[in-house]
């Protein structure tokens, strides 16, 4: 079956069409390659056109795109091994130097990035502490390196927005970590060292004051006692005075049966005195 001529030339016109007009969307830049060279570069959204067999167009996302990269080990400026892992933010800037530099492969493009990237973070990791590198602030490690990482990054068509900082660890075989807890353990160590010897110091200082403070009452304990026992002598020796007073010869017999109490309480004492004498008046049998 044969087709007619005008219908072989219509399907003919549309292939042309087709290989002629090609669209690029929203957020999208195109170059046109004229047998393999760059013709026309920067492409805007809409509806284009090109030379059906001879040109050839390339259309490249000009949005932000998030670069992943697998966690970097470097060392600090302490000799510490940390594990960094990050992510960048970059677009193609210049889609003539992005086509000639990868060929248009965005792989590529982020494999010829990941190294200027990681020698970027390697210098400002390299120049801080442990410390300083785990309790900084992240913006400040990358922010001093996104110009020169875009120096790099200029000759792939590439322009870097934004470096962030994910995670910053210590990697599980490394000494740090050991040290850090040693470090850790050593700080509480110290630390229940001293809240035990302020308290301690305040054990003591309240015993000191306990001790003082009963030496105090026993003292003034001791001096009450002394007073009262002052006062009843006194009171006892103007009791006794009064009855002296008020009948000598019963007191002296008194004092005297007082005596006799004391001298022959043991039931076994021996007194030798002279026949007369004042003792033992009131033992003659006359009295």
């Amino acid at each position: 079956m044969k087709f007619p001529a005008w219908m072989a030339a219509v399907v003919a016109a549309l292939v042309l069409l087709m290989g002629s007009v090609f669209v690029v969307s929203e957020g999208h830049t195109a170059i046109v390659l004229n047998l393999g060279r760059v013709s026309r570069v920067d492409l805007g959204p809409g509806l284009h056109f090109k030379w059906p067999m001879v040109e050839t167009a390339r259309i490249f996302d000009k949005r932000l795109q998030v670069l992943p990269a697998e966690p970097e080990r470097y060392l600090t400026s302490e000799r510490k091994d940390v594990s960094v892992d990050f992510f960048a933010v970059g677009r193609i800037q210049d889609a003539r130097a992005f086509y000639r530099a990868t060929g248009g492969d965005e792989a590529a493009a982020v494999d010829r990035l990941a190294p200027i990237i990681k020698d970027a973070l390697r210098n400002e990791i390299n120049a801080r502490t442990l410390q300083q590198a785990v309790s900084g602030d992240r913006t400040e490690i990358v922010k001093s390196q996104l110009d020169i990482i875009n120096k790099g990054a200029a000759t792939l068509g590439v322009r870097i927005i934004d470096l962030r900082i994910k995670q910053l660890d210590l990697p599980t075989d490394s000494r740090v970590i050991d040290d850090v807890y040693n470090r850790m353990r050593a700080q509480r160590q110290q630390v229940a060292s001293r809240l035990r010897a302020e308290g301690e110091e305040q054990a003591n200082e309240i015993r000191a004051g306990a001790d003082r403070d009963q030496q105090v009452i026993l003292a003034e304990a001791e001096r009450d006692a002394q007073k009262l026992r002052g006062e009843g002598d006194a009171e006892a020796a103007r009791i006794y005075a009064d009855a002296a007073n008020r009948d000598p010869s019963f007191y002296a017999f008194q004092r005297s049966l007082e005596a006799y109490r004391k001298a022959f309480s043991g039931g076994e004492s021996v007194i030798v005195l002279e026949r007369n004498d004042p003792f033992l008046q009131y033992m003659r049998s006359d009295r």
